[in-house]
């Protein structure tokens, strides 16, 4: 085909799309818009055009909307929610960076804690922000056990630059100092990490912002970054285990929901959040209640002509995605993967134990057979054939033989007939018109109820018979996450964030101004007066852990701290636990936003 055709049919399709785009934008413009949502400043011409991003239409359903809050385009501070940003210091024009890779003891919920790598201090390591054109140094020292250099993921660089051990440099040992330095003329959302394999996975990874030096249009009001993570720890270990194939702990910004500090939006707000994900997983990350337009990739801004509504966009491994959107719905709107497994924290092959014969496929094979790694027998035997899935070494799940029936305690009464009898469970009431229920199967939250406060999964035999049960994972415990951001949520909020899931506030300008208040004067706090409120726990000691420092409790509900349960809380004298067994009856402080026991007593000793 000549260049001239060629040349022709292009103008003929760019002629068509920009056709089809006009045509849309004034069907879109001349839809009726109700008096009562009219804005109270008219959108940009830049707002009306764009594509799925009209403001603000009649949509069913919705309790308020607002119009679009104008400004002039400009270069706005990245907010990282729960992570720190890196200073730089000015010499002879070159902004200098001082990056320092070492352990950092960190915490994904309060009193999950974990040794993981970082950099200066921090899990994902501290975001660094620079401008389109700037000369860059950043000065990087090794406080590791061992060597490691910096890869510049995305960067267009020398490549004696760019973190390539072996290739570029040589790695940087125990204690010694690499120093980098370029001029970056690109502009988007990038990251930096160790290009060690196993290194990454033990959290060295940060956001990078290169900000453009013309700013973005459409403008926006917020902008904000999510560094995506995923770990293998088990139960009682600190260690993530970089060589499993499974992860139990997923993070944002190295926090599980419903640890994660949300972002705040002033309704009318334009709103921009960047993601980077470097991982063994692909995550669908999804925004409720809203339509978005993906902007910009890890190589860049999008041609605005390739903007298309979505609110689900998948950021594979080691990519970014940055996507905008008009804050028209007020209301607190989840942000999440949408992997089931990856709502949800601490988690196990399978809810309980299964049972095997050595034949067929097999739940909860380890890591090792997860790997193909052979200890008996040959490759092709029964026992190496596929299983349902990769543990983490948590139990020998596929050796804890159990019986063929639905939960373990149907086998606890049985009759002469060999029918299984429960007294005092009628299952018939599970099927007709039972009283108001309390427990699982309630799930009736149209109002602020306690109920739903008491909805975790009971030790019921009756529920125990129905195939699959339990499957719910809600655990309320909202008084464990206050913090200025999280004021106003609606009572039971936290029951269902869990993993890489957090919250997008829209609020109110009123509710935005009240809450910000609160922020700020939490910022300006002295330590003491940042201490939180303090609560008395009283329980059953169900188990001592002295290689792990935790004490296994079952207690009821202690108010502004957490709901009636059993669960192993760190204490914070493990010297104490010699004196504590089993049956003891104990007493103990604890804190809002912590889960360690404090000044445990024992207030009856057990049998």
């Amino acid at each position: 085909m000549s260049t001239d055709r060629r040349s022709f049919f292009t103008r003929l399709a760019s002629a068509a799309a920009g056709l089809w785009a006009g045509t849309r934008a004034i069907a879109q413009q001349q839809q009726p818009v109700p008096a009562a949502q009219q804005p109270a400043t008219a959108p940009s011409a830049a707002h009306q055009n764009m594509p799925g991003m009209t403001m603000p239409q009649s949509a069913s359903g919705r309790t308020s909307t607002a119009g679009a809050v104008t400004s002039r385009a400009t270069n706005l501070p990245v907010e990282m929610p729960d992570l720190p940003k890196l200073r730089y210091k000015l010499v002879d024009g070159v902004k200098e960076f001082n990056l320092i890779a070492e352990v950092v003891r960190t915490e994904f919920a309060p009193g999950r804690l974990v040794d993981a790598w970082g950099f200066n201090g921090s899990v994902p390591g501290p975001t660094i922000e620079v401008n389109q054109g700037d000369r860059v140094r950043v000065v990087f020292d090794n406080h590791l056990p061992e060597m490691t250099a910096v890869h510049w993921h995305g960067f267009e660089v020398p490549m004696e630059m760019d973190g390539s051990v072996g290739l570029g440099q040589d790695p940087v040992p125990p204690g010694g100092r690499f120093v980098y330095e370029f001029t970056l003329n690109q502009a988007g959302t990038f990251f930096y990490h160790s290009h060690f394999a196993m290194q990454e996975m033990m959290g060295m990874l940060g956001m990078f912002i290169m900000h453009p030096k013309e700013p973005y249009t459409p403008a926006v009001h917020r902008d904000f970054g999510i560094v995506i993570q995923e770990w293998a720890l088990l139960a009682n270990n600190t260690v993530p285990n970089t060589l499993s194939m499974e992860f139990n702990w997923l993070t944002f910004n190295g926090k599980s929901g419903p640890a994660c500090t949300p972002m705040l939006v002033r309704q009318g707000e334009r709103v921009r959040i960047r993601l980077v994900n470097l991982g063994m997983d692909h995550h669908p990350i999804h925004l409720h209640g809203n339509q978005f337009v993906v902007t910009g990739t890890e190589a860049g801004r999008k041609p605005q002509h390739l903007w298309f509504e979505e609110n689900t966009v998948l950021v594979g491994v080691a990519q970014a995605r940055e996507f905008e959107f008009d804050a028209k719905y007020v209301g607190d709107w989840m942000l999440h993967c949408h992997l089931p497994h990856h709502m949800m924290n601490q988690m196990a092959s399978m809810v309980g134990p299964v049972m095997s014969s050595g034949r067929g496929l097999q739940t909860g094979a380890g890591m090792e057979a997860g790997m193909g790694i052979v200890r008996q027998g040959n490759a092709l035997s029964e026992e190496l054939g596929p299983s349902f899935g990769r543990g983490l070494g948590l139990a020998a799940d596929v050796e804890r033989l159990t019986s063929n029936l639905v939960g373990p305690q149907a086998m606890l009464d049985r009759g002469a007939s060999g029918t299984t009898t429960m007294p005092g469970h009628d299952m018939s009431q599970m099927k007709g018109q039972a009283p108001t229920p309390t427990g699982h199967e309630g799930h009736n939250m149209p109002g602020q109820t306690d109920s739903a406060m008491d909805m975790y999964p009971k030790d019921d035999p009756e529920k125990k018979k129905i195939p699959g049960y339990p499957q719910d994972m809600w655990m309320p415990a909202d008084a464990m996450f206050q913090k200025p951001e999280n004021h106003g949520l609606r009572k039971g909020w936290s029951g269902a964030m869990g993993g890489m899931m957090t919250l997008v506030r829209v609020l109110p300008p009123e509710k935005y101004d009240e809450i910000m208040q609160l922020v700020q004067r939490k910022a300006q706090q002295s330590p003491e007066e940042r201490k939180p409120a303090g609560h008395v726990l009283v329980g059953t000691v169900e188990a001592v852990s002295e290689s792990t420092g935790k004490l296994t409790v079952k207690h009821g509900n202690v108010e502004g701290w957490m709901g009636a349960m059993t669960m192993a809380y760190p204490v914070d004298k493990p010297d104490m636990l010699k004196r504590i067994k089993a049956g003891d009856q104990i007493k103990a402080n604890v804190y809002e936003g912590d889960f360690t026991l404090h000044d445990v007593e024992v207030m009856q000793s057990g049998k």
